[in-house]
């Protein structure tokens, strides 16, 4: 393999909401502060782990529509959907509605500022 997702940069109006946001639904913490106001979040290690970090870049600039990029999230070792599902919402994410039939093994969520994610049923193991 030549390369591997080492990023995901994310806009936002309010990078310092969603890096709190996103530290707290995937345990992540601040790895980085850009001089115009960009936050760097990711596991403990920081850049070129196993996980890419979110860069959560600057912009004022109201999101016009439902992005055409999503993140899926996994529940963890014995963590289930349902129970991570209330977690993000305690943590300020929200139920999303995008035309799903309710059946599907995924939740349709959004972060605090609209950006959708879903949260899927089958697990990962612990690394």
């Amino acid at each position: 393999m030549g390369v591997r997702m080492s990023e995901l940069v994310l806009e936002s109006r309010d990078p310092q909401r969603l890096a709190d946001f996103w530290c707290e639904v995937l345990g992540f913490e601040i790895v980085g502060r850009e001089d115009d106001g960009g936050i760097e979040i990711g596991p403990a290690a920081g850049f070129g782990g196993l996980q890419p970090t979110i860069i959560l870049s600057p912009n004022a600039d109201p999101q016009r529509s439902r992005g055409r990029l999503h993140i899926d999230v996994s529940p963890v070792g014995d963590a289930t959907r349902s129970a991570e599902v209330e977690r993000i919402l305690r943590a300020g994410g929200r139920h999303a509605d995008i035309g799903q039939l309710g059946t599907e093994p995924w939740t349709v969520m959004q972060d605090p500022e609209g950006n959708v994610f879903c949260v899927l049923n089958a697990p990962i193991p612990v690394v």
